[in-house]
């Protein structure tokens, strides 16, 4: 009679609870993102993710079992992270953490997750210390890393401009400085080409005397490493100074409302960037698939959604990541099979990701997107050039 009880029990058990965080009928993913504080602009990245997994829980979840989305507030404070992180693991038992946004906050959990053997997915931050299997084997990026977008433009200029002296303004953090070592690293033995280096704070109020300074040096090329409110005093002070040099913007200070506009349209005109995601008000997208599906998500599931928003269009990049690696996973929602099957994406290509662009990972290989495309700007809006650039991540 015990036996029997005891199989009965085991029997129930199997079929209500698979593993943590995943159920019969659920499987809980966790996420923290800075909705209020200094970054809170970055939250529609996690609105975008909350609806997109409502449409896919309307279509009748994964495999049979619903998308629990549990997302908290870290107001991009690297304390509340912890605390939040812990809340998630230790009483929310989700399956996974995804998509968490900032450097610092995956920083200060990074070695917790990964000493509990919980899945640090898709992190969303460009820093190389989120794609190390052998350190972090639960951890991984999403967006390609700083270090391989510096190495697109490295490769850029050696074809388009060989031999041209290069300035460099960056931002003195980890960002700036990981995206600089990617673009010395791509330029190899040309790297005395650089004449001029100039570095600034987030705390400093312009970056005025660091352009004069670049443009004395007698650079030909302005690299711009930096973030939104710099780029554009940056793009200013050239024009200010009758300074017209080839000038590359890095991606995340390529948004036309946040940065191109602010700093006047006539101004950027002919200035280049990187990029693997489309535009969604570009008209040369109005025909395209991929587009249609994600206007028609946003229509059905995020009205409110300004479409214009780099972030909005990324979300529902990784979020539809996500979706696959859970379609791979099957019946098997263990945490260990979670991380194989990101470990093993095969040429996917979410909706809204350019012409050529395809995820690819593998055990050793934790950097999904590691694919762009250059683009010019062009009257109101950033035009595509032909060229496909992929720049692999060297991880020490």
């Amino acid at each position: 009679m015990l036996a029997t009880c005891l199989l009965w029990f085991g029997s129930i058990v199997a079929q209500s609870w698979l593993c943590g965080g995943a159920y019969a009928g659920e499987i809980k993913v966790g996420n923290i993102m800075p909705y209020s504080g200094p970054a809170s602009a970055y939250a529609s990245a996690g609105k975008t993710e909350a609806a997109y997994f409502r449409m896919i829980n309307d279509q009748g979840g994964i495999n049979g079992r619903a998308i629990t989305f549990i997302s908290y507030d870290d107001a991009y404070s690297p304390a509340k992270a912890v605390e939040q992180t812990r809340k998630l693991v230790e009483n929310d038992e989700v399956l996974l953490m995804f998509n968490a946004l900032g450097t610092p906050s995956n920083s200060a959990v990074q070695k917790y997750l990964n000493s509990r053997g919980i899945p640090q997915l898709f992190v969303a931050s460009g820093a190389t210390k989120f794609g190390n299997p052998k350190q972090f084997p639960w951890t991984m990026g999403w967006q390609p890393s700083y270090q391989s977008e510096g190495r697109v433009y490295a490769q850029f200029l050696e074809k388009n401009h060989p031999g041209a002296k290069i300035g460099i303004l960056f931002q003195n953090d980890d960002f700036g400085r990981d995206l600089l070592k990617g673009f010395k690293d791509g330029l190899r033995s040309n790297v005395d080409l650089i004449v001029g280096e100039e570095a600034y704070d987030v705390s400093e109020p312009t970056v005025d005397s660091q352009v004069v300074r670049l443009k004395a040096s007698g650079a030909d090329v302005l690299l711009n490493i930096t973030t939104a409110k710099f780029a554009a005093q940056s793009l200013k002070k050239a024009a200010d100074l009758g300074w017209r040099p080839v000038q590359i913007v890095d991606y995340i200070s390529s948004s036309v409302r946040g940065v191109i506009r602010p700093a006047g349209i006539d101004l950027a005109q002919g200035i280049f960037t990187a990029s693997y995601s489309k535009d969604p008000t570009d008209p040369q997208w109005r025909e395209d698939d991929g587009t249609k599906r994600f206007k028609a998500f946003l229509k059905a599931y995020y009205p409110e959604a300004n479409e214009a928003d780099s972030l909005v269009v990324y979300g529902y990049n990784v979020a539809q990541t996500l979706v696959q690696v859970l379609l791979q996973c099957g019946d098997d929602l263990s945490r260990a099979n979670v991380m194989r099957q990101a470990a093993n994406l095969k040429e996917f290509s979410p909706d809204m990701v350019m012409p050529g662009v395809a995820l690819k990972t593998a055990a050793d290989d934790y950097f999904p997107v590691e694919q762009f495309r250059m683009m010019r700007f062009e009257g109101e809006r950033w035009k595509m050039l032909d060229e496909l650039i992929e720049a692999k991540t060297q991880v020490e």
